[in-house]
């Protein structure tokens, strides 16, 4: 690890930490665009690009989002920095479980499941280990359930390589 990305670790825990990065997540959103998902938090943490469709809207919505790896699938967390509301991409999954995710300039159709009971413990302590911040985000939540998805490739949509062909996975 970076000796920037253990920097990282140790101050996110911190609402001023929280705040300032907030604010950069549409620059972050660009990046990853720009990169096809090759960069995402700068690199200083695993991180993917989410797209999930409007609960509302029914559009395309992209969020750079923190992962840890889990066999197949990825796992993420809808800490929204410790904010009291769920952030939107978690509440578009629940209305509609399908996305897909950028990771490392790979474009992979995934299908979202709430982790509950023991694999919800299991994964949490993965997510902690990764980002120990995640503790404090806990604590300023308000109380509210900060929920756990495990995203696992969908078979049955194709995936797109590296090299721009769609091809089934």
């Amino acid at each position: 690890m970076s000796v920037l990305g253990s920097v990282t670790r140790r101050v996110g825990r911190y609402r001023w930490f929280a705040a300032t990065v907030r604010l950069l997540v549409p620059v972050d959103r660009a990046v990853g665009r720009l990169t096809r998902g090759r960069v995402v938090a700068l690199g200083l943490v695993p991180s993917l690009v989410i797209t999930t469709t409007g609960r509302k809207s029914g559009r395309p919505r992209s969020n750079p989002l923190l992962y840890v790896p889990d066999g197949d699938g990825y796992v993420v967390v809808g800490s929204n920095w410790g904010q009291a509301h769920q952030p939107a991409w978690s509440l578009n999954l629940l209305a509609d479980p399908r996305a897909e995710v950028d990771v490392k300039g790979h474009r992979i159709p995934v299908r979202a499941e709430v982790a509950t009971g023991a694999e919800r413990d299991r994964l949490w302590r993965l997510l902690v280990d990764e980002w120990p911040a995640y503790e404090a985000y806990v604590a300023r939540a308000g109380g509210r359930e900060i929920r756990i998805f495990r995203l696992v490739p969908d078979e049955g949509r194709g995936t797109d390589d590296p090299n721009g062909s769609d091809q089934p996975r």
